[in-house]
């Protein structure tokens, strides 16, 4: 009798029967009926997946990307974050970035590197003759250069390369760092703080910011406004200095690589995923460069996937990136291995707790941990899902090109896949 309940239970879980319900539940919906889907369901060993549709076909994955970005970086760093190199030569001190954002920056711990200027006697000088990027990525909407999410890349950010703003009673705000207060223009046909594209000039109205909320405006970098930032804030001069640094060099750590991860993964933020490609690369001896970042990833640490990734930058924000479901749940796959469980699922946004998933997925214990990715006109979702008969599942729904609002597919992926986590 044992024996025969055991096969029952195992048949319930085949993937022969996941496989059905999804193509199934597929077929009937009303709301993917126009748009492209692709799905891919696997167990977390690495065989055939358990149910897939359209999981060979490529798709624009928006954030889903900052999934190869975070083994990218598991890859290459350890449990701190480089934050600095630096060469002493006499009684000066060079120092370039690593690419590492946490410096000054009002969302991440305290930078060790911080203290490390502060306590400096020398003379210090700053370089970055071995930053290859522009200031925005390929494929990156350009116009979107005032927008919290689309940060400037540099070698080594200050304050997270934005200005934020915070509206306070009275119609008064208050801008972080201070630095930026002489930078304000009153303009009453602004709406909220508008920067010049070029200019480091923020026209706002008479209302500003409303009281209780935010704006966090990108600055226009350079490495002239990078020393200056430093300098204003350390009280001491800093100095530019265009010079190639071919020796090694010594470090400074900055902040636990997990603290970067967490916050990178559940509320997407694109300035972190795009600077941990930069700190891949500066790890493995390259220039500050994504191209370069990305190929060697691929090379060294990714040439086992199902389909190659065309990679083009650290966030998503590119819509030349492409990816198919399968290969993403073997990325999924690569990264369980990699991590242990308990710290994994801490880092990712949690169903109905966390993260940009934090309003989906209500159910106690939690059973998806995943991260989003959203385009206009793209909704994907890829990471890792609880069965309630304690099977866990990698997979990756990716929906592209449809015209319905991107609320009604988030609460259709929601309906499917809480289907799966209840029936097997």
């Amino acid at each position: 009798m044992r024996t025969l309940i055991f096969f029952i239970s195992l048949f319930t879980f085949s993937g022969c029967s996941v496989s059905h319900y999804l193509k199934r539940e597929l077929k009937n919906s009303k709301v993917l009926s126009q748009q492209h889907t692709g799905v891919s369901v696997s167990g977390l060993n690495g065989k055939k997946p358990l149910a897939s549709y359209q999981d060979n076909k490529y798709f624009t994955p928006a954030s889903n990307t900052k999934l190869f970005s975070f083994y990218a970086g598991l890859c290459a760093l350890g449990d701190s974050i480089p934050g600095l190199e630096y060469l002493e030569w006499g009684e000066l001190l060079i120092i370039r970035g690593t690419g590492d954002p946490s410096l000054l920056h009002p969302d991440l711990p305290h930078s060790k590197v911080f203290d490390f200027l502060k306590n400096r006697k020398d003379q210090i000088f700053f370089t970055s003759s071995h930053f290859e990027n522009k200031r925005f990525g390929p494929g990156w909407s350009w116009n979107d250069y005032n927008d919290y999410y689309q940060p400037e890349i540099s070698s080594l950010p200050v304050y997270g390369n934005i200005a934020r703003f915070s509206g306070e009673a009275s119609q008064n705000y208050q801008v972080y760092p201070g630095f930026w207060k002489k930078s304000m223009i009153f303009d009453t046909a602004a709406s909220g703080i508008e920067r010049e594209e070029f200019q480091n000039r923020f026209h706002h109205s008479s209302l500003v910011v409303p009281q209780g909320l935010i704006q966090d405006v990108p600055v226009r970098m350079s490495d002239l406004l990078t020393v200056q930032l430093l300098g204003d804030t350390l009280k001491k001069e800093i100095k530019p200095l265009n010079i190639p640094l071919d020796i090694e060099l010594n470090k400074i750590y900055s902040i636990p690589s997990d603290s970067l991860y967490t916050r990178m993964m559940q509320v997407s933020d694109n300035m972190l995923a795009e600077q941990l490609m930069l700190l891949y690369a500066s790890a493995n001896g390259l220039p500050l460069n994504t191209e370069k970042a990305i190929a060697h990833a691929i090379e060294h640490h990714l040439s086992d996937l199902p389909d190659r990734p065309v990679w083009r930058d650290g966030s998503g924000l590119s819509r030349y990136n492409l990816f198919t479901p399968r290969t993403i749940t073997a990325l999924l796959q690569k990264i369980y291995a990699k991590v242990p469980r308990e710290r994994l699922f801490q880092i990712l946004a949690t169903g109905g707790k966390t993260g940009t998933i934090r309003n989906l997925f209500k159910d106690e214990p939690p059973f998806i941990f995943a991260k989003t990715g959203s385009l206009s006109n793209n909704y994907c979702l890829s990471g890792y899902l609880a069965t309630k008969k304690g099977k866990t599942l990698a997979f990756s729904f990716m929906n592209n090109n449809f015209t319905v609002p991107t609320g009604e597919v988030r609460k259709e992926i929601e309906r499917i896949l809480t289907g799966l986590h209840q029936k097997f």
